[in-house]
C-alpha cells in the first residue's frame, strides 16, 4: 500500500477539518478513527532506505487497523527549510504524530517540535531529542550493527569457500566496503560487518571508500569498481542504490547489500543484505498515541524484537552451511551471549579500547562510558546510551580511505578545522556533513 503524496492538499484540508485531537496528557489516548499520521521521507519508493521505511509504515497501518486516509506521506523532502515546511504542513493538516527519516532533517524537525508542542515528532537516527528539552521530540534507530555482523558472517563463510577452492589466496583475502559518509553510523556498520566476517575468516582485511553521497548509483558503482580493481574479492555497502551490486554482478564478485534484497540486480553474486524492519518502531510509537502513553525519547531495538534481520540467503551463491551458522549467530545475539563489539576481538593501533582509555587516549576517553563489561555498548538505550551509533574507531584490519584536507575547498577546510570530534587521525564527523542526513 503506497499512499498518495499529499503536499498539495493542505489548503483544502485545513479549511474542512475539525480541530485535531492530541494526546497531551499521559493516559489520554486518541480514538483510532481520529488519529492522523504524517511521514517525511528523504527519498521515495525507488530508493532502498526510504522504501524500507515505507514498508514499515504500511506494516504499522495494517497491524493497527488504520486507513490509508489517515496516513499522509511526503516524499523527496530535502535536508533544508523544505523539511520544516513539510512538518508544519503536516501539523496544520491535523497530524498528531510526525516521523522524519533522514539525519539532516533533525534541525528542521526540532524547529517544528518547538512550534507545535501538541504534536509528537519522531526522528530516525538523530541525536538531539534528549538534549533538546522538548517532551514531544524523539529519536529512534535499530541495532542495525547486529544485522551487519550477521551479514559479515555470511561474507566470511563465502571467503572461506573461495580460499578452499583456490579462487582466493588466504593472505590476499580483502573485502571492499562502499560507504556513504564517515559518520559514526557508517563506521559502526562496517566495523560490525568486518568483525562478523573475521569471526569465521581470521585472515580477512577490508578497505573502505566513501562516496560522500547517500544515494548515487553512478558513484556507488564507480566506488565498487575501484575497490575491485584494488584487489577486493567481496564487496558490501552502506549506500542506498543498487550501484555496487551492479558492479559486482558484472565483475563476478560476491556482494552483500543493504536495506533490500539485491538478487534482482545481482542474481549470481548477491549473498544477502543487512536490513531493518522499521515497522516495529512505527507500530510501537503509533500505539503509544492510541494508548496515551509516553513515547521513549530514545528507542532502539534489534534481532530480539524483530527490528533487524538479513534478507533471504541466495542459495545460488552462499557457502554450504551458511544457514545453520546464521541461525547459531542470530540465537546468540538474541540471548545476549554474543556482543558484536566485544573488546577482546579487536584492537585499535594494537591496543584494546580499555587500554586506550587507561592510556588517556582522547578519543577513547570521550567514549569511555560506552566501554564497560568487556564490550562497547553501541545504541544501548537500556544503559542510558543514545539510540544513534557512536562507534568511530578505525580498528586494525580496516583501511578507511577518507577525504583529505588538500582535496577540500577553502570553505570546507574552515568547517573541517572547526569540527571538535576526532577519531585516530580522521575527523569522522565532518561539520559540513552534520548538516546532511545520517542514514
Amino acid at each position: 500500500m503506497k499512499k498518495a503524496l499529499a503536499i498539495g492538499l493542505a489548503a483544502v484540508m485545513a479549511v474542512s477539518m475539525s480541530a485535531p485531537v492530541f494526546a497531551e496528557d499521559e493516559g489520554k489516548g486518541i480514538a483510532k478513527e481520529d488519529l492522523k499520521v504524517g511521514v517525511i521521507y528523504i527519498g521515495d519508493e525507488n530508493e532502498g532506505y526510504t522504501a524500507a521505511h515505507m514498508k514499515g509504515i504500511d506494516e504499522m497501518e495494517e497491524k493497527l487497523g488504520l486507513d490509508d486516509s489517515q496516513i499522509i506521506e511526503k516524499t523527496l523532502i530535502g535536508e533544508d527549510e523544505g523539511c520544516y515546511d513539510a512538518a508544519a504542513d503536516l501539523a496544520d493538516q491535523g497530524c498528531q504524530i510526525i516521523f522524519a527519516n533522514s539525519f539532516g532533517h533533525e534541525t528542521y524537525i526540532l524547529e517544528a517540535a518547538g512550534e507545535y508542542p501538541e504534536v509528537q515528532f519522531c526522528h530516525a537516527t538523530g541525536t538531539q531529542a534528549a538534549s533538546s528539552g522538548l517532551s514531544n521530540m524523539h529519536n529512534y534507530f535499530t541495532n542495525i550493527y547486529e544485522a551487519r555482523y550477521v551479514s559479515g558472517v555470511v561474507a566470511g563463510l563465502k571467503l572461506n569457500e573461495m580460499i578452499e577452492d583456490g579462487t582466493v589466496k588466504e593472505d590476499a583475502c580483502k573485502m571492499g566496503y562502499v560507504g556513504a559518509f564517515p559518520y559514526a553510523e557508517v563506521i559502526s556498520g562496517y566495523t560490525a560487518f568486518y568483525l562478523g566476517a573475521k569471526s569465521v575468516c581470521p585472515s580477512v582485511t577490508m578497505e573502505v571508500k566513501y562516496t560522500n553521497s547517500w544515494a548515487s548509483f553512478d558513484l556507488e558503482k564507480e566506488c565498487a569498481d575501484a575497490l575491485i580493481s584494488d584487489g577486493c574479492v567481496l564487496i558490501s555497502q552502506h549506500a542506498d542504490t543498487t550501484g555496487a551490486p551492479t558492479a559486482c554482478e558484472a565483475a563476478g564478485v560476491p556482494c552483500v547489500g543493504y536495506n533490500i534484497d539485491m538478487t534482482s540486480v545481482a542474481p549470481n553474486t548477491a549473498l544477502t543484505s543487512a536490513s531493518m524492519d522499521w515497522g516495529v518502531y512505527y507500530t510501537y510509537a503509533v500505539q503509544c498515541m492510541l494508548d496515551g502513553t509516553a513515547i521513549d525519547t530514545d528507542w532502539c531495538k534489534g534481532f530480539a524484537e524483530g527490528a533487524d534481520k538479513i534478507t533471504a540467503l541466495n542459495d545460488k551463491t552462499v557457502a554450504e552451511g551458511t544457514e545453520e551458522k546464521v541461525k547459531e549467530v542470530e540465537d546468540a545475539l538474541i540471548d545476549g551471549s554474543l556482543h558484536v563489539f566485544d573488546t577482546s576481538k579487536f584492537t585499535v593501533g594494537g591496543k584494546t579500547l580499555e587500554e586506550l582509555v587507561e592510556s588517556g587516549d582522547k578519543d577513547a576517553t570521550k567514549l569511555k562510558d560506552y566501554i564497560k563489561d568487556g564490550y562497547f555498548h553501541e545504541s544501548d538505550v537500556e544503559t542510558g546510551m543514545p539510540s544513534a551509533p557512536a562507534f568511530t574507531f578505525i580498528i586494525d584490519g580496516i583501511n578507511s580511505i577518507n577525504l583529505t584536507i588538500q582535496s577540500m575547498t577553502r570553505a570546507e577546510r574552515s568547517l573541517w578545522r572547526l569540527c571538535p570530534i576526532f577519531s585516530h587521525g580522521i575527523k569522522q564527523n565532518f561539520c559540513l556533513q552534520l548538516n546532511q542526513r545520517r542514514k
